[in-house]
């Protein structure tokens, strides 16, 4: 059985929506980045060791940086799929929620490396809705074109 799918003329919110996150990983490189030079973390190391990052508040703030990076990473992939899957059937939800998702994530990585764990909560709480509400809505989608 062929699927044709037919892309909605409001599908080029998916896209930027999707683009947007290109940017959001180029914020987070430098970010992560400034905080490495200014702790002076040499590569190959991925973080500061917890002794050195108790004592040392440039190497703490780099740790959060590189966490808060490492994390956006970790979402990306799902992130994607679920606004490129999501926007075949629901092209400006999915546009919104992807541009919510992805501003979220840079006032997460802010708030992580200004204020340490603490600082992340709040935009890691709407980064996780709005990611929730795209596969919830990418998987409402694929049943949609799998059965009707």
């Amino acid at each position: 059985m062929a699927i044709i799918v037919t892309l909605p003329d409001e599908y080029g919110y998916v896209l930027l929506a999707t683009v947007s996150t290109f940017f959001v990983n180029i914020f987070h490189s430098i970010n992560t980045g400034k905080a490495r030079k200014a702790s002076g973390i040499k590569y190959p190391a991925a973080y500061a060791s917890e002794e050195v990052a108790a004592k040392d508040p440039k190497a703490f703030t780099f740790n959060c940086a590189q966490r808060a990076h490492a994390n956006f990473t970790e979402n990306l992939t799902p992130a994607i799929g679920s606004i490129l899957i999501a926007g075949l059937k629901y092209p400006v939800l999915a546009g919104a929620l992807g541009g919510l998702w992805s501003l979220s994530r840079v006032f997460y990585a802010v708030g992580y490396t200004k204020s340490g764990p603490q600082g992340r909560t709040t935009f890691g709480i709407v980064s996780s809705l709005s990611l929730f509400a795209l596969k919830l809505t990418a998987a409402y989608t694929a049943v949609q074109m799998a059965f009707y």
